[in-house]
């Protein structure tokens, strides 16, 4: 997606999305980092924060799972914290009754300044302290936010999962750098499939996201992706290639620390 700072197109650009990936077979979606707003200002989508278990973002989501009998990963999107001026960067899980049977909140907040570029999520971000991870039809799923992936302990606390989640509003500055290569490489350490949603492209206040979001197994090899631009990445998840490579490499099994 490349989203903006009002809500309901969003919800309808993510709307069509959902329809078409569930066209093509899809019966687990993400949904990109705060892909329900990215406004002018960090303050606009702390504006926009909702109380978990009500509000327009959460209804649709609930609306949307159980209209399509699919489990819905919202990748991320505003809750409101413990204090009025800062929000929660919240990921939420939806089965295909329409139920949320999971929440994480965004563990590391992002810090960054080069040249006349700079963001400070702790400004206006309160962090959630707990790894989590959802049981579901399609195995053991690890939930992450964007900045997570640069911390690969936050996995490994979790133990062995199948798929990791990683939606993002990853920016272009340290997509270019880093993004592919640390994507593929918790796929890899981890053995399992990874799902990176991101936003991409240019949006309405003038930041430029990386997008390149994609889909990667176990052995670190893309099966599809997506530069920029709104659009779907889709791929199976085989629980057959999960099991082959742990078996011929058990690095798992052959860890000390």
């Amino acid at each position: 997606m490349v989203s903006g700072p009002r809500v309901a197109d969003n919800l309808a650009s993510a709307g069509r999305l959902v329809d078409e990936a569930v066209a093509q077979g899809a019966q687990l979606v993400a949904l990109p980092e705060y892909f329900p707003i990215i406004g002018a200002a960090d303050a606009d989508r702390v504006k926009a924060r909702e109380d978990f278990g009500h509000g327009p973002v959460q209804d649709w989501l609930a609306e949307t799972a159980a209209r399509h009998c699919i489990w819905i990963f919202a990748g991320s999107l505003p809750l409101a914290a413990s204090v009025p001026d800062k929000m929660r960067n919240a990921s939420l899980v939806y089965n295909p009754a329409g139920e949320c049977v999971a929440r994480y909140d965004k563990i590391h907040l992002f810090g960054f300044r080069k040249g006349l570029e700079a963001y400070d999520e702790a400004a206006f971000i309160e962090p959630g302290s707990q790894p989590v991870a959802v049981d579901t039809p399609f195995g053991r799923i690890a939930l992450s936010i964007c900045y997570d992936l640069r911390f690969p302990e936050l996995y490994r606390a979790l133990g062995t999962v199948d798929l990791i989640m990683m939606p993002a509003a990853f920016t272009d500055t340290t997509g270019r750098a880093h993004w592919e290569i640390l994507l593929r490489a918790r796929a890899i350490e981890n053995q399992c499939y990874l799902l990176a949603v991101g936003q991409g492209g240019r949006h309405e206040n003038g930041r430029l996201t990386h997008g390149n979001s994609m889909i990667v197994d176990p052995w670190g090899e893309i099966l599809d992706r997506k530069m920029k631009g709104p659009g779907v990445v889709i791929a199976d998840l085989d629980h057959a290639r999960i099991a082959e490579i742990r078996e011929s490499l058990p690095a798992l099994a052959h860890r000390i620390l």
